[in-house]
């Protein structure tokens, strides 16, 4: 399943994630840093969306109480509900 996520807080713009059997197999982000997030997902791919909500969410960009990558886990729940 591929599902589109449009963060708030944050620089980037769109999220693109993709859920199968439980694990993250691709992500794709529009706008934002783009080394960071291109490093962000190299790491996630092929991981147990678990795991991913367990290292990531929370974590927060210069006070903003949040970030790309809690953006992330964000579309990562929004995806699992709307299944």
């Amino acid at each position: 399943m591929t599902y589109e996520y449009v963060p708030q807080g944050v620089c980037s713009r769109l999220i693109r994630v993709e859920i199968e059997g439980g694990k993250l197999q691709a992500v794709g982000f529009e706008g934002g840093c783009h080394g960071n997030l291109q490093g962000i997902c190299s790491l996630v791919k092929d991981m147990d969306v678990d795991e991913v909500l367990r290292r990531l969410e929370g974590i927060n960009c210069r006070g903003k109480g949040t970030s790309c990558p809690d953006q992330l886990c964000r579309a990562i729940r929004a995806a699992q509900a709307a299944t």
